[in-house]
């Protein structure tokens, strides 16, 4: 029995010894980045302007899946269920966070099966025209959906997403009625509606149509937030326009549950380092996002607290009967 004991022992020894530089080690392949958009959109492109600096520090391959569908349920589903090893790793955005578990789209899709590891920016929403239209202003489009009530065109990501809410609370707000259009899949989709012309409003964020607003193929109208957008300060805010409207995104970085604290922080540092670094920081000051760090000790905590206040704003407008669920 002695004999026996001592064996087990000295295996289980053998087996953790193993198993230290095997961690140490980490990341020891390939490393798989799920964004659960498609590619073309501006999560996309932050994503993988961000990997590309953090791969660096990982001294590993980190290489970017877009997986889209179910409002961004379809990807983040698969990193729920990957290993917890860190070689699956994916991007939270607002609608990861609040529509898919609002709406329960589907009963295994806890914010609990993943580790949350670090938010990396954030973005508020806006009303962008086509520079080809005759809006100019918020107020041209207010007057132009009075005149015409569900006849302008306001294009969108998904029917119940953040962007869809915004389109409603802006409808209650300035006393209009819009056609909304919802095209599935991000804001690659948004770009070429109002490129064919099929719609000349979109709402989004300025980030997110950075491209055409460049090139002079779209302007700001309004953006949804309280102070002006450091890339296009010349696009009013709605405290200048005296709209209450605030929304916006935000990019998470995660891992599924049970990933241990080592591969946590490296993946963490690899990221944070990336944001802080001067290639990123020049880049993003042209595409209209915030970078905005918070660590794996506090964005699980603002998660939660993000979304129960989000929660009840939209328990509300179902109780008003502006939406339902």
């Amino acid at each position: 029995m002695k004999k026996l004991t001592l064996a087990a022992f000295t295996t289980v020894a053998t087996l953790s010894l193993a198993a230290g530089p095997a961690l140490a080690d980490y990341p020891e392949r390939d490393i798989r980045v799920v964004v659960p958009w498609g590619a073309g959109g501006g999560t996309d492109g932050i994503v993988r302007k961000l990997t590309t600096i953090a791969e660096g520090q990982l001294d590993t391959s980190m290489y970017v899946e877009n997986i889209e569908g179910g409002i961004s349920a379809t990807g983040i589903s698969e990193v729920m269920s990957a290993r917890p090893d860190g070689y699956t790793i994916g991007m939270l955005t607002y609608d990861s966070v609040i529509t898919v578990p609002w709406q329960a789209l589907l009963p295994n899709y806890k914010l609990d099966r993943l580790k949350l590891i670090a938010r990396v920016t954030s973005e508020p929403d806006a009303l962008i025209a086509a520079t080809s239209s005759s809006y100019e202003s918020l107020s041209d489009v207010v007057e132009a959906a009075k005149a015409a009530p569900g006849k302008v065109r306001i294009g969108m990501q998904n029917i119940g997403s953040r962007l869809h809410l915004a389109a409603l609370q802006l409808q209650q707000e300035t006393g209009t009625e819009f056609k909304l259009i919802a095209y599935p899949g991000g804001a690659a989709q948004q770009k070429e509606a109002m490129l064919n012309g099929e719609v000349e409003l979109v709402t989004t964020s300025l980030g997110d149509f950075s491209s055409l607003l460049n090139e002079d193929s779209a302007r700001g109208v309004v953006e949804f937030s309280d102070t002006p957008n450091p890339t296009y300060s010349d696009v009013p805010t709605a405290a200048a326009e005296d709209l209450s409207l605030r929304m916006g995104s935000f990019i998470v970085v995660a891992a599924p549950a049970g990933v241990s604290d080592e591969v946590v922080g490296k993946i963490e540092a690899a990221y944070q380092y990336a944001l802080d670094s001067d290639e990123f920081q020049q880049w993003v000051a042209d595409v209209g996002v915030t970078p905005n760090w918070l660590g794996s000790d506090e964005v699980t905590t603002w998660a939660s607290d993000t979304q129960a206040g989000i929660f009840k704003q939209l328990d509300d407008l179902v109780s008003s009967g502006v939406i339902s669920r």
